[in-house]
Formats: C-alpha cells, structure tokens, sequence
C-alpha cells in the first residue's frame, strides 16, 4: 500500500470489520470477509505481513530467502485453499523421517513413504523388527482419527460426545482420556522408535509424556490429523510465498491493509488506537478480529492477565546455509534420504524424559533432542539459481525441551550462544564430520547460523514467550457442559467482549500455519450478520 493510501485507511473513521495483526490467519479472515462484502481493514505492526509464516534473507549477502520462523504446512486445509483461490504449490516429501541411532550411530531408522519393505527393513536393522507392524497399525489409527476429525475444524466446534462418536473406543481412550506415555509404551517396545511417535507431542510444548493434564496428547493431535492424513508438506518459495498469496487474496477482495501501524489499545466497544507514520489514530469497527496471543488482547483491553496461563514456547530455532549436506555416520543412508524428512536427532523415548528433566531443573538438556529440515532438498527455488548448482542446501532446526523459563532480558545474549554450542553438539554426535565444516559464511566473512531464542521470537513476532501456539492447545471440540449460546463460542472464537473475536493461534483449533482460526472467526462475524 503506498503511502497516500495508508493515510487514507488511517483517517477513515470505522469499517465493518477491523482485524489487528496481519499474521496469515488475519490475512484469511480478511480474504474471506471483503469476499463477502466487507470492509475490512487489517492493522499491521510491522513493515511487512506474514507474521510467523514468512521468508527472509538471514545472511548477509546470501541470496537464500528461509522460512525464518514456521517451515512445514500440514494443517492449512485444502478446502481454504481452494475457496479462496490460492495458487500455493506444496511438496509431498518421500521421505517421513530419519533417525541416528544414539546407541550405535553407525545405524538408523529410515521411514520411506514409497518404499513398505525398505522400512520394515529399516526397522530391522536397529533390532526393532517387531515395532514394524505396531507402526503400521498404530498410525493407521491416527489416520482414522484424522479422516473423522479434520473435517470438522472448519465448522462450528462439536462436543465431546459428538466428536467421540466419530473414533474408535479404544483409540479415542488412548488418544482423549490417558496420557500419551501409556499408548507409546503399550503399543512400542524399542526405545528409538518409542521416541520418533513421542516427538508430535512435544513440539513447542513443555511437559512430560506421562502427565496427567495431556497436554502431550492435544499436541500430538494437532501434528497427525492435518488434512486427514497428517503429512506435513513444504511450502513450494518458502512460507513467505504462503503468506504473499493470503496477502494478494485480501487485496483483490478489496480488504485494506495497513503496515506499519502498531495498535496501542482496543476497547470493547469496538474502537482501536493504534499509532502510525508517527502519528496517534482511531479507528472503529463493528467487530474486531484479533490475531495476537489472548495475553496480548489483554494488555490491550487494560485488564489484567493474572488469570490467563503463561504463554511460554519451549523451543529453540536455528537456520544454517551449507556449502554441502554432511556425510553421516550410517553408511546405509544418503544424506539426501536423511535429510529429505525430518531428521530426529538424540531423541530415544528415555533422552526425551532425560531431557525433560534437565529443563525443569533449570538446565540445558545434553545431549539437546533436535529435529532438522531440509527445505532446499525438494524446493530449491528458495536458493538463487548458482547456490543450488553449487550444492548448498538450507538446515533449520527445532530444538526440543528449551523453556521459556530458562531465558531472561539479562542472560539472552548467553543463552543463545550456549543453545546454538548444543545444537551444533546434537548434530556432530551423528554425523562423520563436524557440521562447522560445511557452514557457509556470508559477505562479511561470519558463519551463515541464526539462533532465536524463545525471547527472541517473542519480540521478532510478538508471540508471548515465544509461544508457536499462542497459548495451551485445546482439544478440537467443547466439553459438553461448555457455553454454547453465541455464534462466537459455537465457532471456538470467543472472547469476554461480544464484539471483540480471536482470530489466530489463540482461538480453539488454532496454532501452527493453518488459517483455520482466521477461517473461523470469519465465519462466525458472517453468521452473526445473517441471523440479525
């Protein structure tokens, strides 16, 4: 938007729909209702929209644009695709995973989507041939749950017992009602494959397997059940190509979008304060879409946050660029098969606990449990065309078990360089040679490595804590005895002010780059306009 055109959305005194941050779900949200006949104007605080779900140029020089924050889509539904004509290409890897063996390195657990004998062989070659078939049926399990429950994150929020109805008992028991420690431990007896199914439990989340509140459970969900069969696909130009498509999407609708502009305080009423160009603004809006954590509505609003649960991540992120993928320890194995899935690393069931301990006692987890992708190996396009020829290939790497609690304004700066010294560790204790070896240096000659930190994230994104979700993740569905009586709440999208929606990861089914909590709070403000 030029400059001119800002100024003028910023004087304009109110429009239907007001949505604060320009994050993908805003961007969704803002698509589907100017397609409807909206206006809609979307308030920014950046210099640029995207939120989380963007491409950068990390290093210097380095014509590589990374998917700086999220990497993998499984979550946004085809349906939100289609319906509001995205032309976004994603890339179904062959590859589901790889993971070094910690007690003998030399070997590893390779899963080859095309290939059924080659991973019961896989599985064989780590002595834990009797896992192959509890693989199988177990993840056929969590398709079924997928195909019954996907379908509904895109309507208004079954209950409990509606939901139930759609899965088998005795899966829904081990998934719903118990902690994921005991379906893991029944179901699998070798220690590394016990840890490859426990990983979709703990991505982004703080908590031990076995613990009674679940939230292993809700966050192993939410990475199985993506568009009914979980695969989790990269992003064709990285995930800043995702969020140029929403962004063109809201514009060709007519949604009016405002960058630069940093909302300072909302009021139920509908009214927004928000700065820009240096200059103090107000705007009005019959409803507001909010795409910012429900803590951060809060401050927003003047109330207090004493009551809402602490919104800390639990991660650590690094982007690498290398010259070469690594040699790896396993002979058996390519590099571009390792590397072409995600690559588990130091994250046998009894190191995720070890780990998990480590951290709740104030310490870095060593060995530090790490996932790694490669998203260049099957998108070179986020490379300039003579990097790809060269070989370089982009890593990023989520590191597992890194509370928030661990970090401060004061120890940051340590902390990241210590976080950054173990996943560097993690990494070489499986490869054949050290992985400093192949790490590109950008135009001023320093090692082409990003680290966030959870603090970091929290003031690059505005994600308290750095918080992936916002916030807890809830189950898919309302309790029974939950309030039901607005559209709002049907919809998942509630707050304590009628006109005021979550739009983003904080809303029910939110979190990860999905679009179904902009989708939903849509929908919501549309059928509340229709039964009026």
């Amino acid at each position: 938007m030029s400059s001119d055109a800002a100024a003028s959305a910023a004087n304009d005194a109110s429009h239907d729909i007001v949505i604060i941050g320009g994050g993908h779900n805003g961007l969704v949200a803002a698509a589907y209702l100017a397609q409807a006949g909206r206006s809609v104007l979307v308030l920014e605080r950046d210099d640029h929209v995207g939120g989380a779900a963007i491409s950068a140029q990390a290093f210097a020089g380095i014509d590589a644009r990374l998917s700086r924050y999220s990497y993998l889509v499984s979550l946004l539904p085809a349906r939100i695709i289609e319906e509001l004509g995205l032309d976004i290409g994603l890339v179904r890897r062959r590859f589901s995973s790889y993971t070094p063996d910690p007690r003998h390195p030399e070997r590893g657990l390779l899963v080859d989507n095309a290939d059924a004998a080659a991973t019961r062989a896989s599985f064989a070659a780590i002595g834990a041939e009797a896992d192959a078939d509890a693989w199988n049926a177990f993840y056929a399990d969590t398709a079924a749950v997928a195909r019954a429950l996907f379908p509904t994150v895109l309507e208004p929020l079954p209950t409990r017992s509606e939901a139930r109805r759609l899965v088998d008992d005795a899966v829904w028991k081990q998934i719903f009602e118990r902690p994921l420690d005991e379906a893991i431990s029944a179901r699998f007896s070798d220690d590394l494959v016990r840890g490859v199914v426990a990983t979709d439990g703990l991505i982004g989340t703080f908590t031990a397997l076995d613990d009674a509140s679940l939230d292993a459970n809700r966050c192993f969900l939410y990475h199985v059940i993506g568009n009914g069969t979980g695969d989790w696909d990269v992003p064709i130009g990285g995930m800043g190509a995702v969020s140029g498509e929403l962004e063109r999407a809201a514009r060709a609708a007519g949604a009016r979008i405002v960058t630069g502009a940093e909302v300072t305080a909302v009021s139920p009423d509908g009214r927004v304060r928000y700065s820009f160009d240096g200059a103090d603004h107000e705007v009005g809006g019959e409803s507001l879409l909010v795409n910012v954590a429900p803590v951060v509505l809060q401050r927003l609003l003047g109330e207090s946050t004493a009551e809402l649960p602490a919104p800390g991540g639990a991660q650590v992120k690094v982007n690498l660029l290398l010259s070469r993928l690594p040699r790896l320890r396993d002979a058996t194995v390519s590099a571009e098969a390792a590397f072409g899935g995600t690559f588990h690393i130091n994250e046998l069931y009894t190191q995720l606990g070890d780990a998990y301990e480590a951290a709740a006692g104030g310490g870095i987890p060593q060995p530090l449990p790490c996932e790694i992708y490669c998203h260049s190996l099957s998108d070179p396009s986020i490379l300039s065309p003579e990097l790809a020829a060269s070989g370089a290939h982009t890593l990023t790497v989520f590191g597992l078990h890194v509370p928030h609690r661990l970090v401060t304004e004061e120890n940051n700066d340590e902390l990241r360089a210590r976080l950054q010294d173990a996943v560097l560790a993690s990494l070489n204790s499986v490869l054949a040679e050290p992985i400093e070896d192949v790490i590109m240096t950008d135009a001023e000659g320093r090692p082409c490595i990003e680290t966030k930190t959870t603090l970091d994230i929290e003031r690059a994104v505005n994600m308290p804590g750095g918080n992936i979700f916002h916030g807890p993740l809830s189950w898919p569905f309302l309790e029974d005895d939950d309030p039901r009586g607005t559209v709002a709440e049907r919809w998942g999208v509630a707050t304590a002010h009628p006109r005021i929606l979550l739009c983003g990861s904080g809303a029910r089914r939110g979190g990860a780059v999905s679009g179904i909590g902009g989708h939903n709070a849509a929908m919501a403000v549309l059928e509340d306009l229709h039964a009026r």
